[in-house]
């Protein structure tokens, strides 16, 4: 099976199952890293070369067993010919994706403040308890490109160069690094090893996602933007991504927002132009032309091989 089929197959069934409701393979791997956190975290007091060695450890309990247990049975090509496609399509989630950016914008669009609330919540990590319309609209925004990287470009990237041994990988790192990569007191150094797996396994999807936005929106203004602005932002692999991104949809993003109960002052991203409902539609356009865009370049170069 090519590589451009089994991402075909893939989105096809995340179009249609969507993400599992029940028995999702990552929520099941999120129960073990918390388990496993807890028998190995150190207290905040303990010297911090040894709070890094627990969260190596922690990592490579966790990915390890999983992607060698993945390797060894894609090996056999008739399982890898059935197992190909599935494993994809349980490291992405652009379903999932839009259905979330949905739940907030049906009730921007009514007006119903609270349950926009409630739906943005659902998918940043920033408090949203306080958030004004154009707050939720940006942050939706800025989500919706910072995991379209995350959670669709960056599992194909890696199954493009290693298989479903790859993505997998990439996925179960990415997991991590999104419960233990926080810059706070218990997970600074504990999760000092997830961050910068994930930061060295984006680093050249999130370029890549970046440089698809740039084509398929505003490109004049993406450019613009991922040059001057992506130098400034914290991450090394979302900051490129939403600055391109910004600037692709021509929109202003960015800007203060409170996390942890901690005003954080982000740098402002792309245009002066204020985001609007339909804006959020736009930002899920932009990810899905970028989709097929990537499934039209691995077919030609699977083509052209």
């Amino acid at each position: 099976m090519t590589i451009a089929l089994a991402l075909l197959i893939a989105l096809i069934l995340d179009a249609f199952l969507g993400e599992p409701k029940k028995g999702h393979p990552l929520v099941i791997f999120g129960a073990w890293a918390s388990a496993i956190e807890k028998w190995l975290i150190l207290p905040s007091q303990q010297p911090k070369i040894y709070q890094k060695i627990a969260g190596l450890c922690a990592l490579l309990v966790m990915v390890l067993p999983i992607t060698a247990v993945v390797f060894s049975i894609t090996r056999l090509p008739f399982v890898n010919e059935l197992l190909s496609p599935v494993l994809l399509y349980l490291c992405i989630a652009p379903k999932s994706l839009w259905q979330h950016t949905q739940a907030i914008y049906q009730p921007l669009q009514t007006g119903n403040l609270s349950q926009a609330r409630h739906a943005i919540a659902m998918i940043v990590s920033r408090q949203t308890q306080q958030m004004d319309t154009q707050s939720i609209r940006k942050a939706s925004i800025e989500s919706t490109l910072e995991n379209g990287a995350d959670a669709i470009f960056a599992p194909i990237f890696w199954f493009v160069v290693a298989g479903p041994t790859g993505a997998v990988f990439y996925r179960l790192s990415n997991t991590l690094d999104a419960m233990w990569g926080y810059k706070n007191q218990r997970y600074y150094y504990f999760g000092f090893a997830a961050a910068r797996l994930d930061d060295l396994l984006n680093w050249i999807p999130a370029r890549l996602t970046a440089l698809s936005y740039m084509l398929l929106g505003d490109t004049r203004n993406a450019w613009a933007c991922y040059r001057q602005q992506s130098p400034h932002c914290e991450s090394p692999n979302a900051g490129v991504v939403m600055s391109a991104g910004a600037g692709a949809l021509n929109v202003n993003l960015g800007g203060p927002a409170i996390y942890h109960g901690q005003l954080k002052n982000k740098p402002i991203l792309g245009t002066e132009r204020i985001a609007t409902n339909q804006d959020i539609k736009r930002a899920n356009l932009l990810i899905l032309l970028s989709t097929l865009l990537w499934l039209a370049v691995i077919s030609a170069g699977e083509a052209l091989a």
